[in-house]
């Protein structure tokens, strides 16, 4: 399997500082802050927002690919991924995650697309990534005529 690099530099202090993080392919150059980490600055991309994009990426090709070994075509399959960010004693944490799926699938029945959803939250290896944050919830709608 290949190894995949992000980067990041920060320069100045936490409140006054900027940064940007990166990708090795440059398919990623964005600026963060202070601001628009913790604060309501959309000016630039924030850690966890980078998290929720990676969760959602892996998620929905994980997915995907798991209707596909069923014998089913996804017509798409869309995630988002919302990062809660809190703070305790420690400093801040990720303390939850919400999953919102949505997949378009022409014959596939509904119980078995939740199985395949459950399936996906808990392999994928981002999911795997984070198993140490405190809650990750997952809901999905199927769709199954486009």
């Amino acid at each position: 399997m290949a190894n995949q690099i992000g980067s990041a530099v920060w320069h100045g202090g936490l409140k006054d500082g900027r940064g940007n993080v990166s990708s090795e392919s440059g398919a990623l150059n964005a600026t963060y802050s202070f601001g628009s980490r913790f604060e309501d600055d959309k000016s630039g991309t924030n850690p966890e927002e980078l998290v929720g994009a990676a969760l959602s990426g892996c998620y929905v090709m994980f997915l995907s690919s798991l209707i596909e070994k069923q014998g089913f075509k996804p017509k798409h399959v869309h995630g988002d991924a919302k990062v809660s960010l809190s703070k305790d004693d420690r400093g801040p944490f990720i303390s939850r995650i919400e999953l919102t799926v949505e997949g378009s699938v022409e014959g596939l029945q509904e119980a078995d697309f939740q199985k395949l959803v459950q399936e996906a939250k808990a392999n994928c290896p981002i999911s795997r990534a984070l198993a140490g944050v405190p809650e990750i919830t997952v809901s999905a709608t199927l769709n199954t005529k486009e």
